[in-house]
C-alpha cells in the first residue's frame, strides 16, 4: 500500500527533552488547530503515565483526554489507546513507543516520537523512516537544537 496520498509523518527525535516534556506541548498545538488526537502506545503503563501527565502538565491548565477503554471515549478530544482504531475521527496520531502506525486514512499528520538516547528506539525509528520513505510517504524529521528548539532537519 502506498502512503503517498496519506498524512504528513513527522519524526521527533528526543535528545534533550523527555516525552513528558514534549508530548503535552505538541498536543496543545494540535488542539489549537481544532484537531482531535490519538496517542497510541503498545505499553499500557506508558499510557497511564501520559494520562497522569496530561492532567497536571501545567499549573494553570490541563489537556482534556480519556482512555479508549472508558465510557464515552468517542467524545474525547485526545484519546489514549493501544488500539489501531480511530473512534474519534482524529486528524493527528502520536506514536510514542514504537507502536504500529496502522491505517492512516483520514489523518492529517502522524507524529512518531522516539528517544534518541535509546539505541533500540533509534534503530526502530531509522527502520521505520526507510520503510515509509520507500513507500512514498511525506516525511519530515525534527531534531532539537542545542538551545532546545525544534528544527526541521529533513
Amino acid at each position: 500500500m502506498s502512503t503517498a496520498a496519506g498524512p504528513e509523518i513527522w519524526f521527533y527525535h528526543l535528545e534533550r527533552s523527555t516525552l513528558d516534556q514534549v508530548l503535552p506541548g505538541l498536543l496543545e498545538k494540535t488542539r489549537e488547530r481544532g484537531w482531535r488526537a490519538l496517542v497510541r502506545a503498545s505499553d499500557a503503563r506508558l499510557l497511564q503515565d501520559i494520562d497522569e501527565r496530561l492532567w497536571t502538565w501545567r499549573d494553570d491548565s490541563f489537556l482534556a483526554h480519556g482512555h479508549a477503554s472508558e465510557p464515552h471515549a468517542e467524545r474525547q478530544p485526545i484519546l489514549l489507546t493501544q488500539s489501531a482504531e480511530n473512534p474519534i475521527a482524529a486528524q493527528a496520531l502520536f506514536i510514542v513507543d514504537g507502536a504500529e502506525l496502522g491505517d492512516t486514512e483520514g489523518l492529517e499528520r502522524c507524529f512518531i516520537i522516539f528517544d534518541g538516547r535509546d539505541e533500540t528506539s533509534l534503530q526502530g525509528a531509522r527502520a521505520r523512516w526507510k520503510t515509509l520513505k520507500d513507500g512514498g510517504a511525506s516525511l519530515a524529521y525534527w531534531k532539537q537544537s542545542p538551545e532546545g528548539r525544534w528544527e526541521k532537519a529533513a
